[in-house]
């Protein structure tokens, strides 16, 4: 699916830096493409023991410090949760999300019929 060269310099690139590539790919919140990363480092042969050791640490460093802020921020954070003005908030962009779905759909299936948006 890619050219020789192009091939040889990522397979190249990635044994060279495969590493911080996982170390990244495992402390990143989602929906960084932990996946894709795990499964480049595999495809381009990278030594497993030493993925799964990286994956291992990196993962026990990023649950730690979630862990970790959840002991120190854990009761401000549900305190401001149950909060009337959160609630608010919460279901106003509820709101908005579901009116901004609603015309996407709408345009969506207009286009497909073949009218145009401008039209509307």
């Amino acid at each position: 699916m890619m050219k020789p060269k192009r091939f040889i310099y990522l397979k190249k690139r990635m044994a060279q830096h495969a590493g911080l590539a996982i170390a990244v790919a495992c402390v990143a919140p989602p929906p960084f493409p932990f996946t894709a990363v795990i499964s480049a480092a595999a495809a381009f042969a990278y030594p497993r023991i030493r993925l799964l050791a990286i994956v291992f640490v990196m993962r026990l460093v990023r649950f730690s410090l979630v862990g970790l802020a959840a002991i120190v921020w854990g009761r401000k954070v549900v305190r401001i949760a149950e909060s009337s003005q959160f609630v608010w908030a919460m279901v106003a962009f509820t709101v908005l999300c579901g009116v901004g779905s609603a015309l996407s759909v709408v345009s969506w299936v207009r286009r497909s019929r073949g009218v145009s948006p401008r039209a509307i």
